[in-house]
């Protein structure tokens, strides 16, 4: 097995992965990629995980089956996809055409003590996204390939959608959204004109 190390500088690869995001729902993942969208500009259509570990795929499945007409994204890091394997089979039978899902791969379980995750040992996610039968999916290694994909998290057919991009082991600063949890659900549900409890 071969390791597949990245070399994408994660806060930079997720900014271009979400600019110009227009009317685009994120779910992202506990720890790092929450950080990471946060550092590319807070929205109240960011939905930011503090716990869950595993879950960001079947939530961002919940939120593209209620809200069919907005495209949603799912952006976590492998070791947390790792941790939800079967969602991407759920999300495959359940076919939402407007739900990607993006997985930041550092081979690395970040959250923990930086251990090796399964996708430094040959895991490749992105392959059994395609496995399973997501629509389309994608290991991108550089900035022009994250840039070529994004016009796909605003499309609303053809899904889902499966991304790896592969990113450097290097630290990056915290960048900290907010932790309340009560204020991040009100936050979103009045973004979707939803009333709040």
């Amino acid at each position: 097995m071969s390791l597949a190390q990245g070399s994408l500088d994660r806060r930079k690869a997720v900014k271009i992965l979400l600019q110009d995001r227009g009317d685009l729902l994120i779910v992202s993942g506990l720890g790092s990629p929450s950080y990471d969208t946060i550092a590319a500009g807070d929205h109240d259509g960011n939905f930011y995980l503090w716990g869950a570990m595993g879950g960001a795929a079947m939530i961002g499945l919940g939120l593209a089956l209620a809200q069919p007409r907005r495209p949603v994204l799912v952006l976590t890091g492998d070791g947390e996809q790792l941790m939800g394997m079967g969602a991407l089979a759920t999300i495959a039978a359940k076919k939402p055409g407007n739900l990607s899902v993006v997985v930041l791969d550092n081979g690395r379980f970040g959250e923990t003590g930086n251990q090796l995750s399964h996708t430094s040992l040959g895991i490749d996610l992105h392959r059994v996204a395609g496995t399973v039968g997501f629509a389309s999916a994608v290991e991108l290694r550089d900035e022009a390939a994250v840039a070529s994909f994004r016009p796909n998290l605003r499309t609303m057919g053809n899904g889902p959608r499966f991304a790896t991009i592969r990113i450097s082991t290097a630290h990056t600063e915290r960048a900290l959204p907010a932790r309340d949890g009560v204020y991040l659900k009100n936050r979103f549900r009045q973004s979707l004109g939803l009333a709040v409890n």
